[in-house]
This record gives structure tokens, sequence and C-alpha cells, in this order.
């Protein structure tokens, strides 16, 4: 049998190792499926692959829509602080040209630092909400769609910026495309906007002829808010577009060949702190859930300080009583505790309690040898739960 068996082996190295022949005329085939790596980049990007592009400032950002919530929220700002800052603005005008004209110090440095105060702290309360909403507005929105994040390393010097060649194709690539039609799409559709809006009030501006000056200044102050508005709710309608196409883009960026997803597995499974981590969260998961289980036990027996094993019996889906949790030392406290909690008996047995820790695992149908054991506790547990009954029901 054994010769038998190395005659064999040898045969089929020699046909192994045999000088293969293709006929004339023929063209060897290859299995390019070998070529075919795995490189084109078509799985989703790893939770460890995303976290490394966000320390690396490499983030889902929409400037356009960022820009357009800012414009915007500034606008409405002005609407609804217009009246103040009007009122703020034509005082100062007032008093720059009755009050302070009348000062004798006027052409003094001390006059004209005083004009300039007073200049300064109206132009400083009549700005206050605008920079405020803008910074306030621009705080939100890039958390929102970034979330905090801190890094340097968008600043590191990287020398493949300096080449020409990586600037030509940045230059014409799909993006340099996408951001000049966006430009063009931007200006057509915001001067569309405006022509509309200001060619609909052509008869009330022709009216302003018979206004004062400061009343044809309102107005236009007024016009000029309503058209911003229109052009900056525009603005956002593609600033969500343009969100919609970087998400695509990132996405894109972000994807993974499948190789590049073995890598990474092999190295998170070589790294021995990740291994680590994986296993003690496995254990705390593990240990949750027999805990949750510990109030379903018929009942405990424990050591009593060093074991405890939770032992349940259902008749309908088990042949034999099942262990549903054990622990040892701070466990078996802490299963004796919730026991104690849920009112599950809890029977001090040392030899049992130290054999079925020993030889079974969670989910394991009590030994055969231990039947005889298990039984009688069960049984006093049992009698103990009719005793408490009939003594309730007798009080009753």
């Amino acid at each position: 049998m054994i010769d038998r068996m190395f005659t064999e082996k040898g045969n089929a190295l020699s046909i192994k190792n045999k000088r293969r022949t293709l006929p004339k005329g023929t063209s060897p085939r290859l299995n390019l499926q070998i070529f075919a790596d795995s490189g084109d980049k078509t799985e989703k990007a790893t939770p460890r692959k995303r976290t490394k592009a966000r320390e690396e400032g490499q983030v889902l950002q929409s400037k356009e829509m960022t820009s357009a919530i800012i414009l915007l929220s500034m606008f409405m700002t002005m609407k609804i602080f217009g009246r103040f800052m009007y009122e703020e603005i034509l005082g100062c005008f007032n008093r720059v040209f009755t009050i302070y004209l009348e000062v004798d110090d006027l052409f003094d440095i001390n006059g004209i630092l005083k004009i300039f105060n007073k200049s300064l702290i109206t132009l400083l309360k009549t700005t206050a909400p605008l920079f405020m909403t803008a910074l306030l507005v621009s705080l939100v929105s890039g958390y929102a769609q970034v979330g905090f994040l801190f890094t340097t390393k968008t600043l590191n010097f990287k020398p493949s910026k300096l080449n020409p060649i990586n600037g030509l194709k940045r230059i014409f690539s799909f993006r340099s495309l996408m951001e000049s039609i966006k430009s063009i799409l931007k200006i057509i559709v915001i001067g569309w906007v405006g022509y509309s809006y200001i060619k609909g009030q052509a008869g009330k501006i022709l009216t302003t002829m018979d206004m004062d000056v400061i009343a044809i200044a309102s107005y236009i102050g007024v016009t000029a808010i309503n058209v911003g508005i229109r052009m900056c709710i525009v603005l956002l309608a593609i600033g969500v577009a343009d969100y919609g196409y970087q998400w695509w883009e990132y996405e894109k960026n972000l994807k993974m060949s499948k190789q590049e997803i073995k890598e990474e597995h092999k190295e998170m499974e070589g790294n021995p702190e990740i291994r680590s981590k994986i296993r003690q969260k496995q254990r705390q998961i593990s240990m949750r859930r027999m805990l949750q289980d510990v109030p379903k036990a018929d009942v405990i027996i424990t050591n009593p300080t060093h074991f405890a094993v939770a032992v349940r019996y259902d008749q309908e889906s088990s042949n034999a009583p099942t262990v549903i949790a054990k622990g040892q030392d701070y466990m078996a406290m802490r299963i004796k505790e919730i026991a104690r909690e849920n009112q599950v008996e809890v029977v001090e047995n040392k030899s049992l309690a130290r054999t079925l820790y020993q030889a079974t695992e969670i989910g394991d149908e009590i030994p055969q040898e231990l039947y005889q054991a298990v039984a009688e506790v069960l049984a006093y547990v049992y009698s103990l739960k009719q005793r408490d009954g009939s003594q309730a029901h007798s009080n009753k």
C-alpha cells in the first residue's frame, strides 16, 4: 500500500515536470484573471480608511453650500436689523454735517479724532450683527458638515505640489471642469434672478424720481436686500447640489481595492494592541450578554466565594439543565448580586460549583455524571418555591 502510494506520487510528479508543448499555429492562452488585480478600487472604504482620511484632513464638505448659508444669513440679518442700521448711519451723518461742523476745533487733531471715534463706534454698532451672524453660522455649518476636527497635516509641505505635471493634471482634471461649470452656472442663474426682480420693480423704480435722497437710499437698500435674499436662495440650491457631488467624489476617492482591504485586515490582525482591544471588547460584550441571562436562571450554585454557576432547566426546549452563566471571583460576586436582585435562589455547594465551572461552557448542558447532583439542587429549589407559594396563598 505504501509502495503504491509513493509510486503514484512519483508518476504525478513526473507528469507535472514533463515539458508541455503546444500544437503548431496555436498561441498560449493566458488566464487574464491573474492580471485583473485587484487594483480596481470598487469596494467601499473601511472605517479605518475613513478615520485615516479624516486625520489627514480629507473630509466631506461643500464650500458652495457654506458660502450660500453665510450670505443668506447676513442678508436676513440686514432685513431684520435694517431699520436699526439705517437710523444709526443716518444719525451719524447728521451729527457729522450739523453738530460737528459747528465745533471750533474741527480742523484740530482733537476734533478730527472725536469725529473719527464717533463714526467708528457707529460703524461697529451697525456691522456687529452682520459679523456675529456670519461667524456663528460659519461655525455651525462647518461643524454640521465636518464635526470637530483639528489637524496640521494639511499644512505639511508636499514636494508633489511643485511638480508642474501634477499642476497641469489638476488644471485639466474633471474636478476643475466641474468647478468651471459651477462658476458659469452661478453667474448665469444669479444674473437672471437679479434681472428678473429688477425688471419686475421697473414701475416703482421710475417713481423714485419724485422722492428725496433719503427715501431713494432707503428704497435702494430694501431692493438690494430682497435681490440678495433671492440670489442666496438660488446659491443655496446650487450648494445642495454641490454637496451631493462632493459626497459622490469623496466616496469615489476613498474607495479601496480588494487587495487593499485584505492588506488592511492582515495589518489589523497582526497588530497585538488591536487584537487585544478586539478580544477585550468581545469579552465585555459576552459578559454583558451573560449577566443579562442571570435573572432567567432557576438556581445559582456557588463555591461560595470563588465560583458561581447559573443553571436553568427548560423541559420543553432542552433534555438536561443548561449552564447560562458562570463566573469566578469578581464575576461570581456580580452573578450572585444580580440573582438576589431578581429573587433567584442561591445554593452553596462547593464541589459541584467548582466541577460545573471547570467542566462546562456557557450554553452547554451539564454532563451526565452530574445529573444526580444538579437534580437534587433543583428539587430543593423547586420545593422552596412551592413552599413560598403556598405560604403566600394561605396569607391571602
